[in-house]
């Protein structure tokens, strides 16, 4: 396995990686934040492919080549360690209704009723990341959760009324 690194001028920074099979992989990481990604395979770079992540997508697949991701959902993951293979952590993203509105954290009791924790919260252009106890939330604030997969279907069903 050889891999190469070099600047592009005014467009980023290119790594090659040529597998032991004769395989090159391109990863082109631009100036705007995207990631661009070329295939060739063994002596057909005629054929290959590409392709153009965001940042988002970029780290999924990442994750999803190092084995982090075990499962991807429309908002959520599961997330399955090496070195602890029974335990897989659920974590989903979700919009906060009126129900929630002008609640703590305390009030809701989401861990009391579900086993699931809301680790982050954003807002508008702000965030917060472990939200305390006392923590109000508004109509329409977007939370992180995490959890055991039925945990995270308590929350679904005993918080946000799915």
């Amino acid at each position: 396995m050889t891999l190469r690194s070099g600047s592009l001028p005014g467009i980023g920074t290119k790594y090659e990686l040529d597998t032991d099979e004769g395989d090159t992989i391109t990863i082109v990481y631009m100036d705007n934040g995207s990631v661009q990604l070329y295939t060739c395979p063994k002596g057909c770079c005629d054929i290959g492919g590409a392709a153009e992540l965001n940042v988002t997508e970029a780290r999924r697949l990442g994750n999803i080549l190092t084995g982090a991701i075990m499962e991807a959902e429309e908002e959520g993951v599961e997330v399955s360690f090496s070195g602890l293979e029974n335990l897989r952590i659920s974590m989903h993203s979700y919009t906060l209704g009126k129900s929630c509105a002008n609640k703590t954290l305390r009030d809701l009791a989401i861990r009391k009723k579900t086993g699931a924790t809301i680790i982050a919260v954003s807002r508008g252009t702000e965030d917060t990341v472990s939200p305390p106890p006392d923590f109000i939330f508004k109509n329409g604030d977007a939370v992180v959760v995490i959890g055991e997969r039925e945990q995270i279907e308590r929350f679904e069903q005993d918080i946000l009324g799915k």
